[in-house]
């Protein structure tokens, strides 16, 4: 799917795609994740996907479980952070965001939570790696934060070689002040300060990805992360290195690129 409006190309290893308007961009990356899912459910006969939250996903999910042709009951979702000790019933748990948004209006096949409020965090962790490294990963869906985060691999915990699949991390106050302005939390203080979250070499480790960032407020994390070094100061930079990665903008998150 392209329009008038696109501009695709390359830089390093990454293809970007860049669009006039959020909606033109969120049906585009919609339809390339739908294609990876029913390529995969065609060959293998099942897919398996991680998928991000957040407020800049909102339009690109709400296209995505409206398309037609996927068969969710051959699908197994994970998602990829979760706040440490943050009950499901909270209003900013992310995985009440995808039961809510994704899960309960698809039924797929397999739904896997990383259960920040497990009694033993460390052997939750344990069972869900088990889980996700079971058989290969086909798609997996993420942004960009305003720190330039992916997942919650702020700049003062990722690392691009991370030994750990998934690992419990401290966030630093820009990452938790974006909750704050999404409306997610009433103040700085009410924000979790760790949390648990696949590793950026997790997160690389599939057949695609696709990373959708949209908002004038990530404008700055994408020229940083196009046009910046490939360094953890900017994890985002390290889709740069993906040639399995697409990134999806709109014309306020590129109104920086140079």
């Amino acid at each position: 799917m392209s329009t008038s409006s696109e501009k695709s190309y390359k830089v390093d290893q990454l293809s970007v795609r860049r669009f006039g308007a959020l909606a033109e961009m969120a049906a585009a990356a919609a339809e390339d994740a739908a294609n990876v899912l029913r390529e995969a459910i065609a060959q293998r006969g099942l897919a398996r996907a991680i998928i991000a939250t957040g407020n800049s996903q909102d339009q690109f999910l709400a296209i995505l479980v409206r398309l037609p042709g996927i068969e969710w009951s051959k699908v197994a979702l994970f998602h990829m952070d979760e706040y440490l000790g943050m009950p499901m019933t909270h209003p900013a748990s992310f995985r009440k965001y995808l039961k809510e948004r994704v899960f309960d209006k698809v039924n797929p096949g397999e739904a896997h939570f990383l259960e920040g409020d497990a009694m033993e965090p460390l052997k939750a962790i344990r069972s869900y790696t088990a889980a996700l490294a079971s058989a290969p990963v086909d798609l997996c869906c993420l942004g960009i934060g305003e720190n330039g985060h992916i997942a919650f691999n702020d700049p003062a915990v990722a690392e691009f070689e991370d030994p750990e699949a998934i690992k419990i991390v401290k966030l630093d106050n820009k990452c938790r002040s974006q909750q704050v302005g999404e409306g997610h939390f009433p103040n700085l203080d009410a924000v979790p300060m760790y949390a648990i979250t696949l590793t950026i070499p997790t997160l690389c480790k599939v057949g695609r990805m696709i990373a959708v960032v949209p908002e004038t407020r990530k404008a700055q994390a994408v020229k940083d992360s196009l046009e910046g070094p490939i360094a953890p100061t900017c994890p985002g930079s390290y889709l740069r290195r993906q040639s399995h990665a697409t990134l999806y903008l709109d014309g306020d998150s590129s109104s920086l690129l140079t």
